[in-house]
């Protein structure tokens, strides 16, 4: 009998069970059964996700093999305690991922076969956990809710044990910009799985794509801006509102009105599908509803002896009913009227008042509470630099955010020179002898001429006149332009498409292989990250490489344009769409014969 490591109570599709982790195998047991619903061996175990630091529930997550999707456990001890039994299994598991890895795990007893899920039924009402403090209810992450969607932070996220704090070599990175591209993956089929240019020398010089991935990736998911308000959907013919945990947490954090009747209804005085049943024809949920409530929709509630209760009076009057300690952010103040009738003044009467129906005002405030509890939770709390001030200024400089600032330092490339001190020594010295013998200027003459040029300047510019031959033939010019670019876009063409597809290969390999060469010949800039550098030797070696791969463009057009002639296409249209490229080509080939011409530097 294999051994226990450690084990833990833990969920899975939301049934409570028993999490182990034995010497051979990680295996969940549904609370009651004997045999594991789920059991998987080390050999399969891939990679290890978890769900955020502060979130309200604590996950595990383990990727497989040969499911990326693996496998989904919420912890279900106390904060504290599942913190800790997830720490344990977290470790445990790197350490038999890393030999996964390295090749080096120990091989079970048993033959490794399949994962065993068994069919787990859903239960037809979510197991909803009650509330510990009904004024600020726990709420989880949006993400942790769609899986499919999203994936929290892996600990050991590259299936090939490539470091993943450096983004430009992570695999996995490398692989969903390859997906979400096409074209570049074609390319990367055609020149690395070729085996013309390596992994790395591919990626070099599009860190950029990566470094945007990884950015999107851990990009932090902000809270919903939509107001709760739940709407009856159509579920088998039947107009129902669909619960779940997601907006049952939302209801208790918009609304904490709501979480104190679970707390002191549920489950003593109606159970869970009661009291829901009962709230959504509440007047209570009618005082909720983010429209104004129309006199139709009152006779539509009913009278609850629960949740009647919990009503407040309507905050209808021309004073909120609940003075905040911090006014509302004049931007998000949908009452706001500090701009109105400036050229009279903006002293407060009858017409700036925030909402002329008094059914209005509750809607108004609402959303004000709703949006500044937003901007609290985005910015971490209320800070002082928000708070609003009478200076208009402060107000304004809230619009100056640094994303949308240009950033313009470049250090660009840098100029290598010999004798660098001599050029500059010897400018200096040029800069001195000239003030010594430069001419001297009489400023009086130099104003008077000046001013004797711009005598009678009004009557010249009245006699001033603009030839308009030139802004006519630049506006025909560019009307044909977009007439012919029309017209090519327009016209069908009809060349075939294996041919086509033939032009675009080419076409697209010598670009890479002259941009190869390029950067073999030319540093990359210094501000970007990049990958490893190369050797002065390396980067001749690629560049010959590169060369090679160049000089046979001309033969591969050559062959296009006598496929093209088989096929009854026109030859020239060939040459005229690949000419750009073999230009391209020819000045590199030009440049590499010029520069092996002078010898070694």
């Amino acid at each position: 009998m294999p051994s226990i490591v450690c084990s833990a109570q833990a969920s899975y599709k939301k049934l409570p069970g028993l999490l182990e982790l034995t010497d051979t195998h990680l295996q969940w047991t549904k609370a009651g059964d004997k045999a594991p619903s789920v059991k998987v061996p080390h050999g399969e175990a891939a990679s290890l996700s978890r769900s955020k630091a502060g979130a309200a529930q604590v996950r595990l997550k383990v990727g497989l093999v040969s499911d990326e999707a693996g496998h989904n456990f919420t912890f279900t001890s106390p904060q504290a305690v599942a913190l800790a039994e997830r720490e344990k299994f977290e470790a445990e598991l790197t350490n038999i991922i890393a030999r996964n890895r390295s090749g080096a795990a120990v091989p079970p007893q048993n033959p490794p076969g399949p994962t065993i899920a068994a069919a787990t039924p859903t239960p037809g009402t979510p197991a909803l956990p009650k509330p510990k403090n009904a004024a600020t209810p726990l709420r989880p992450t949006p993400q942790l809710s769609r899986a499919s969607t999203s994936r929290a932070p892996s600990v050991a996220s590259d299936s090939r044990g490539t470091p993943v704090s450096d983004p430009t070599h992570d695999f996995r990175l490398r692989k969903k910009v390859l997906l979400s591209n096409p074209e570049l993956a074609q390319l990367h089929r055609e020149l690395v799985m070729g085996g013309h240019i390596s992994e790395n020398e591919f990626w070099e010089g599009r860190e950029h794509l990566l470094l945007a991935q990884a950015a999107a990736e851990s990009q932090k998911k902000g809270k919903p801006g939509q107001l709760v308000d739940p709407r009856p959907q159509s579920v088998d013919g039947e107009v129902k509102i669909v619960i779940t945990p997601q907006l049952v947490h939302d209801i208790f954090e918009e609304f904490p009105v709501v979480a104190k009747a679970y707390n002191d209804n549920v489950p003593g005085k109606l159970s869970e599908a009661e009291f829901w049943s009962r709230y959504f024809q509440s007047k209570l949920f009618n005082a909720h509803r983010a429209s104004i409530r129309s006199s139709a929709a009152q006779h539509v509630v009913k009278d609850d002896p629960i949740f009647d209760k919990y009503l407040e009076k309507e905050d209808d009057d021309l004073e909120p009913r609940r003075l905040r300690e911090e006014r509302v952010d004049t931007f998000i103040d949908l009452g706001a009227t500090s701009v109105d009738h400036e050229e009279t003044g903006n002293e407060k009467d009858v017409t700036m008042q925030a909402g002329k129906q008094k059914a209005v005002l509750p809607l108004i405030r609402k959303f004000n509470e709703h949006s500044t509890r937003l901007l609290d939770t985005a910015l971490g709390g209320p800070a002082a630099k928000r708070r609003r001030t009478d200076n208009g200024d402060e107000r304004l400089a809230q619009l100056d955010l640094e994303d949308l600032h240009d950033n313009q330092t470049s250090a660009g490339i840098l100029l290598d020179m010999q004798d660098r001190q001599r050029y500059f020594d010897g400018r200096a010295n040029g800069t001195q002898d000239g003030d010594k013998a430069g001419p001297r200027v009489d400023f009086r003459e130099a104003l008077q001429q000046a001013k004797s040029s711009t005598a009678g300047w009004s009557t010249s510019l009245t006699q001033l006149k603009v030839d308009k031959t030139a802004a006519n033939a630049a506006l025909v010019s560019m009307t044909q332009n977009v007439a012919t670019r029309l017209d090519v876009k327009m016209r069908k063409h009809d060349i075939p498409e294996g041919l086509f597809r033939q032009m675009t290969t080419c076409q697209t390999a010598a670009n890479e292989f002259l941009r190869q060469f390029w950067l073999a010949i030319y540093p990359p800039p210094t501000e970007s990250q990049s990958l490893a550098a190369a050797t002065p030797a390396q980067k001749a070696a690629k560049a010959t490489k590169m060369i090679g791969y160049l000089s046979k463009t001309h033969e591969k057009v050559e062959a296009l344009v006598r496929s093209a002639h088989q096929e009854g296409v026109d030859s020239a249209r060939v040459k005229v769409a690949m000419k750009p490229v073999l230009d391209a080509v020819d000045k590199a080939l030009e440049f590499w014969r010029t520069r092996n011409s002078k010898g070694p530097r």
